[in-house]
């Protein structure tokens, strides 16, 4: 039987879990780009019901949490209309966060999701979908073999993140 996905759009009654799992993702991946593992400077910035009730307000946003099978094993933010390089915010798409919990990955959540996401690009006539990556680990090489390519140098946006774990990559996609 194949695993079925689904992408839910997160309700108010859901900000725990969209919390609780996109924490636990993001320490599974990240913690190795704060002094001390301390990722505390992300979540808040992330996953508190203050974050989410203002993302919410942004009719740009759209939040999703990630379903395969009966657990929750993910979650998806997309910026709907983002104006990137030489692209409007009429023609780009930016995929702000897709975060997947370790004991879920190597089974086609990711593809799936980056899938999902290309179909929305593709229902509000988009040009291009953005993303950015960090330039070491599992990420990057997942998204060049899904048909990104770099287009510029980026950094993590927050001051105390370890200096050389700073570097990231804007990647397109076009639609």
């Amino acid at each position: 039987m194949e695993n079925s996905i689904q992408f839910l759009l997160l309700k108010p009654e859901d900000y725990n879990i969209y919390i609780e799992i996109g924490t636990k993702a993001y320490n599974q991946h990240y913690t190795h780009l704060w002094p001390d593992g301390d990722t505390t400077t992300y979540i808040k910035n992330s996953f508190t019901k203050e974050v989410l009730l203002h993302e919410e307000k942004d009719e740009d946003t759209t939040l999703y949490l990630i379903k395969l099978n009966s657990d929750y094993v993910g979650i998806l933010k997309v910026t709907l209309h983002k104006q990137l390089q030489d692209y409007s915010k009429v023609d780009a798409l930016y995929l702000d966060k897709i975060y997947i919990l370790n004991e879920f990955s190597g089974q086609g959540v990711g593809s799936k999701t980056l899938k999902f996401v290309e179909q929305i690009a593709t229902d509000h006539s988009k040009k291009a979908i953005f993303l950015e990556s960090m330039q070491k680990g599992l990420a990057l090489p997942f998204y060049l073999s899904h048909s990104f390519f770099i287009v510029a140098n980026t950094q993590v946006p927050f001051n105390n993140v370890i200096e050389e774990e700073k570097p990231m990559y804007l990647l397109r996609k076009d639609v």
